[in-house]
């Protein structure tokens, strides 16, 4: 680059005005040039070679590119100025990298096939590793023309991938590696309810890390029958099959944080059983709230259910995030009865099972009822929905406080959401064309609807029975009306019969919205509901409920959402698919579109399979999978510490034990374990790690041993018996990577419950 001029050091421009392209220079992204980044208002990103720059010119707002003899200008439409290193170089003989890319908590590679190569290993360097660390195979995927590595669970930061092709004889080839380096990984946005009070929902830590203990499994069309693990308090173990695992959580004796990682399509068929004739997978407590620590996670851009959705019930700490649902039995996510802490995010929700009539669409896309409290939906995208979101039905005791952030209603029809009883902040939501109405309120809620972008939407906001919906013909509800705060909206007016009034601007019937001047203002207490006489109880303004938060600015709402961290799955998904606004009246039609509804039905994942593993084939039917080919390693060692149980079978797979059980019923931890290892004369556990650790061993009191032999030598150290859990902890003792170690009996007879390993610094 032979010349940069800055007048004035901006790295974020605010002013939102057109673009001046006069040269056309910008090219697509190329990440084995050094690029210049210019991120404008609308989301859309600029490249630049900065090879073939001559001058950039920042002044006052005003940013200017030279490319030779002409020039691209922008006029105050420029949000950040980046200069990115190439992060790729590819060489004659070394794999090939097509793209690398960071994103939310994760990132990923892909790269095109070397020949004499028959799988790969991958490698990721960065964040909280600080040396090349292998990631789990089940990652490493075939799609024909390309493989695709996808690394989840990462903290902010910039990380490297690297590629290492594997021969025949299982031989990495080193000489022919390839990395890609410069991959920038944000954190989700842990804005919203669901984390007011609470850390750490389902499987993952707030900084994106999975929790020390933490289980992964990897559910596939042919492994979702197949994966097992022990589960405390279960009737019988291991538990085998999706849904057969989630089923055991709700016996209450065991909240050891799981993920269960989704790779392509699953389908009802492909499943073991469901436990919701209703709705598909249920998510059950044993009791109201009971903590779960339960993540389902999408791998990827394709990660998809098919023909079932979700059913919570008495869950706490349960989360969704990144996968596609299509045609849903009933919901595609129902929150029903005495949930909390749960959030679901970065889903895309496509039409559900036909029913006729207002059901064409199916039903709910995402639903939140009955004394669901502290949820969180945020960064989902809507695929032109029917009935999209309805939260709260009529026997909640309230106020049941839920946030609704940076979700995008792409053409969908009704219920963004609609609320009943409930305390319900919208902010940064994008209504993309909306055909019937954006967000309504009835039942005595109180909603706070807070810098949203409606584009297109005729009827934005309505409170039951008064200004807009008692209006005309028909109410989209005939109950009591509920009080709507709004502030910072932006409506663009343009919708065929546009219709939005507040307290400035009442109808004879009143206003659909107390707008204020400020976001801190509070509704006056002689504000209410026509219907019902119910005032708003402005939440939103008290510091005790309400949590910390950043809103952006309404104008910014479309580009952010629809930008490449925003809503939907990683890169909006794998299905591709543009709503026409000039054909159709897409803003005010409420139809099924034909088109989308040939796609999804048509929708096949271009997955082929698992490097060295499993043969998966999208294109196979749902249910009718290949038996799975096992690949090294059929169940990754856990990362951080691990917690071993022995409750009729080794919980984790680097351990093996004698079939040599007895009940111990202890509490270690929170968590009740009823069966462990005997060690007499038949008993014994056998292990290698793959990294040094501390290792702790828990014994039951019910035998009376306090130690074991350890590769033939009886521990020196005495148990430390704790009377309240029933258990005697021998104290820590370094175990060393690849050693192989065997525990049996000790000086008497003992019961190992636990074996549980902490890793080294």
């Amino acid at each position: 680059m032979r010349n940069i001029l800055v007048k004035s050091a901006l790295v974020a421009l605010t002013a939102f005005c057109a673009v001046e392209a006069n040269a056309q220079n910008n090219v697509a992204l190329d990440q084995s040039q050094n690029q210049l980044n210019l991120e404008l208002q609308s989301g859309e990103t600029k490249y630049y070679n900065t090879s073939a720059i001559k001058s950039i010119d920042i002044n006052d707002g005003n940013v200017s590119v030279a490319v030779g003899s002409a020039t691209d200008k922008y006029d105050g439409n420029v949000k950040t100025v980046r200069f990115a290193k190439a992060s790729i170089i590819n060489q004659d003989g070394k794999v090939e990298i097509i793209e690398a890319k960071g994103w939310l908590e994760s990132a990923y590679i892909k790269w095109k096939p070397l020949t004499g190569a028959v799988s790969y290993n991958v490698y990721v360097k960065g964040g909280q590793y600080a040396d090349w660390t292998k990631i789990d195979y089940q990652l490493v995927r075939n799609y024909g023309t390309y493989g695709r590595a996808d690394v989840v669970g990462l903290k902010a930061g910039s990380y490297e991938l690297k590629v290492v092709p594997v021969d025949g004889t299982n031989a990495e080839k080193a000489d022919a590696a390839n990395q890609a380096s410069n991959l920038e990984v944000r954190n989700y946005n842990r804005s919203g309810f669901a984390h007011k009070g609470f850390s750490g929902i389902g499987a993952y830590n707030d900084d994106g890390t999975l929790k020390s203990n933490a289980k992964v499994l990897y559910v596939t069309k042919n492994t979702a029958k197949t994966i097992s693990t022990n589960v405390a308090g279960a009737q019988s173990n291991p538990c085998v099959g999706l849904q057969t695992i989630i089923d055991a959580y709700q016996k209450g004796g065991d909240t050891t944080p799981i993920t269960f990682r989704i790779i392509g399509t699953v389908d009802k068929d492909d499943l073991d059983h469901i436990s919701s004739s209703e709705e598909g997978i249920q998510i059950k407590g044993k009791n109201k709230d009971s903590e779960l620590n339960i993540t389902i996670e999408g791998i990827g851009e394709d990660a998809t259910f098919a023909h079932v959705g979700f059913l919570a019930r008495n869950a706490k700490s349960v989360e969704f995030r990144n996968f596609g649902i299509i045609r849903c039995m009933d919901d595609g996510i129902s929150l029903d009865t005495d949930n909390s802490n749960i959030w679901i995010h970065h889903i895309d929700v496509f039409y559900g099972k036909s029913s006729g009539g207002d059901h064409a669409k199916g039903d709910g896309a995402i639903d939140v009822k009955t004394n669901s409290k502290y949820v969180t939906v945020d960064n989902c995208h809507y695929w032109d929905t029917g009935k999209t979101n309805m939260f709260g039905m009529k026997s909640e005791s309230g106020p049941n406080y839920i946030t609704y952030h940076h979700n995008w209603f792409d053409h969908s029809d009704s219920r963004h959401p609609r609320v009943r009883t409930m305390s319900v902040h919208v902010w940064n939501n994008y209504f993309d064309n909306v055909a019937k109405y954006g967000v309504g309120a009835t039942s005595g809620a109180s909603v706070f609807v807070e810098n949203n972008y409606f584009l297109k939407t005729k009827k934005p906001i309505l409170s039951s029975n008064q200004g807009t919906d008692a209006l005309g013909s028909g109410t989209f509800s005939g109950e009591a009306g509920g009080m709507i705060k709004a502030y910072g909206n932006y409506f663009d007016r343009t919708a065929v019969n546009f219709k939005y009034y507040t307290q400035n601007n009442p109808t004879t019937t009143g206003y659909d919205a107390y707008e204020t001047a400020n976001r801190n203002d509070k509704v006056p207490a002689t504000e209410v509901t026509k219907d019902g006489g119910t005032a708003y109880n402005n939440f939103d303004t008290d510091a005790s409920l309400m949590y910390d938060y950043t809103p952006d600015a309404a104008e910014d709402v479309p580009g952010v959402v629809t930008g490449y961290w925003g809503a939907g799955r990683l890169n909006h998904g794998d299905i591709s698919f543009t709503f026409s606004d000039n054909v159709g009246n897409d803003d005010t039609d409420s139809a099924v579109n034909s088109q989308l509804s040939s796609l999804i039905d048509s929708y096949k994942s271009s997955l082929v399979g698992i490097f060295d593993g499993e043969n998966i084939g999208g294109g196979d039917n749902p249910g009718g999978g290949d038996d799975p080919t096992p690949g090294p390693g059929d169940e990754p060692t856990p990362e951080g510490t691990i917690l071993c149980s022995f409750d009729g079978a080794p919980s984790v797979s680097m351990f093996t034990a004698a079939d040599n059980y007895g009940d111990g019923k202890i509490t270690y931890e929170g968590v009740y374990y009823k069966k462990g290892e005997k060690m007499d004369s038949k008993g014994s556990i056998t292990f290698t790690p793959t990294k040094n650790y501390d290792m702790t061993i828990v014994l039951g009191t019910a035998k009376g041993g306090k130690d074991v032999s350890i590769n033939g030598t009886k521990t020196t150290v005495s148990g430390t018996e704790n009377t309240d859990g029933k258990y005697y902890e021998l104290q820590p003792i370094e175990v060393t990577a690849n050693t192989a170690y065997t525990i049996t009996k000790g000086s008497a007879e003992s019961l190992v419950m636990i074996i549980k390993l902490v890793p080294k610094e």
